[in-house]
């Protein structure tokens, strides 16, 4: 049985590798925070132990990664396979930045580093068979740092106080490298109005939440979760719908059919 001209068993094997993957990331949403090496042999020890196992966040890599699979399919060639192996590369890093500024409220520098250094490795890669794919990528980069960085600067001006953690700055710096300048801005635009749409029924709520009224709300889980929607989202789709809603709302306003 074939989904996308790729095998059922195929499936299976990802699915395995998913849920194996999943069971790092959860133990890396722990020792990132704290600063400790993933790679030790305090992850077998603990499991020895009976570590408690995260099977949501199992869950969650395993039919990413299906679906990563089915998007893209398998493909005869190396470098038409390149988009499939950099987003399961790159998935099980944007759920730990998800999970960890969730609670922490903070993208830790060891995190965001490795995104960019394999962002670099990925960009090469793609430069060896196609030199308009490596200035796309690396106009990524800059598009999705640059961006951050002006509504971190501006923001900090007009309030005052930090608008945006620098987190948010190098975790698009690094995620651009990935996407290229449409898509980063699509991530933008995505994660905005993710971000309104949930503050409009947190804020309310923020005191029950929250120890306080003014506990920071960190904005990289809308970052992430717009992020992987673009993974999976026909490039300007965004735009596109974007678009006709505020034709609609403006044509809504002005009473034109």
């Amino acid at each position: 049985m074939y989904y996308n001209n790729v095998g059922i068993h195929i499936y299976a094997i990802i699915a395995i590798i998913g849920l194996v993957v999943g069971k790092i990331v959860a133990w890396s949403n722990v020792r990132l925070p704290e600063n400790k090496k993933i790679f030790s042999k305090d992850f077998f020890e603990e499991n020895k132990k009976g570590l408690e196992n995260n099977y949501i966040i199992m869950l969650i890599t395993a039919v990413l990664y299906i679906a990563v699979l089915y998007k893209f399919g398998l493909q005869d060639n190396f470098f038409k396979n390149l988009d499939l192996i950099k987003f399961l590369i790159l998935i099980p890093m944007l759920e730990c930045a998800f999970f960890i500024d969730l609670k922490h409220r903070i993208i830790p520098n060891r995190l965001t580093l490795t995104i960019f250094e394999t962002g670099l490795i990925v960009m090469f890669v793609y430069g060896l068979n196609n030199i308009n794919v490596f200035k796309n990528m690396l106009l990524g980069m800059c598009t999705g740092a640059g961006i951050f960085l002006g509504i971190t600067l501006l923001g900090g001006i007009l309030s005052g106080k930090e608008a945006m953690g620098l987190g948010d700055v190098k975790y698009m710096g690094a995620v651009g490298i990935f996407f290229g300048p449409t898509s980063v801005l699509e991530i933008t635009l995505l994660s905005f109005i993710l971000a309104a749409i949930s503050l409009i029924i947190i804020i309310p709520l923020r005191k029950f939440v929250y120890k306080t009224k003014d506990e920071y709300i960190p904005f990289g889980p809308f970052l992430v979760i717009s992020t992987i929607a673009c993974i999976f989202l026909k490039t300007n789709i965004i735009f596109t719908y974007f678009i006709a809603f505020c034709k609609g709302i403006s044509n809504r306003i002005l009473g034109i059919k």
